[in-house]
């Protein structure tokens, strides 16, 4: 009975990894696509920035290839290596969102800090469900 708990509890693991990479692709393909709407809806600017528009979009494409990079993984072992990653990646985002705290407003961080730091809980579940088999 509880190897049926273990493989319906990292089904459900991996169904959470694949919708993040759906999320993943689906946000880069905004910033990509549209840099000024994307950063307003974030909140953290408007007006013309040719430079912020350039960040916004290289984080796109950050973005599209960990999504991409999970996805399109043929095996368990490409989607280990590609979780890690988004982890190492979000764990950096959540650290650069506290850093930057004061100079946004705060709801900007708590959105930034949210998502981030939900993202990296579910890489960290996912990396201790690959090592503990």
């Amino acid at each position: 009975m509880a190897d049926a708990k273990r493989t319906n509890g990292r089904d459900r693991l991996d169904d959470m990894m694949t919708g993040l990479a759906r999320g993943r692709v689906a946000l880069g393909v905004a910033a990509l696509v549209a840099p000024k709407l994307t950063v307003k809806a974030m909140g953290i600017g408007g007006g013309t920035d040719p430079g912020r528009d350039y960040i916004v979009r290289a984080f796109g494409a950050r973005e599209i290839a960990l999504g991409a990079g999970y996805l399109l993984s043929r095996d368990e072992s490409g989607r280990r290596l590609w979780g890690r990653l988004g982890l190492a990646v979000d764990s950096l985002d959540l650290v650069a969102g506290l850093k930057t705290r004061p100079g946004l407003p705060l709801w900007v961080t708590a959105g930034a800090v949210g998502v981030a730091g939900s993202a990296a809980a579910l890489g960290a579940a996912k990396v201790a469900s690959d090592l503990t088999g």
